[in-house]
């Protein structure tokens, strides 16, 4: 096995293009979890306001659903 050697000068050169490249990524990705927020909020709110205007289409979960079919068959 070989080790690589490099020069001092250029492994800081190399470390600090990666740690600027690294910031930048996260400012991206930062930025993209903003965006996601507000778009789930603005999802959120239409589901609610649907939901609160239409009730019959809300879906009750699958034992309650159960439970009043066999009430209702008694």
């Amino acid at each position: 096995m070989t080790i690589e050697q490099v020069a001092q000068p250029e492994m800081l050169r190399q470390f600090k293009e990666r740690f600027t490249a690294l910031l930048e990524e996260n400012k991206q990705l930062a930025e993209k979890m903003k965006e996601n927020e507000v778009t789930a909020l603005k999802l959120q709110g239409a589901i609610e306001a649907l939901e609160y205007y239409n009730p019959e289409t809300m879906s009750a979960p699958p034992e309650e659903e159960d439970a009043e079919e066999e009430e209702s068959a008694e």
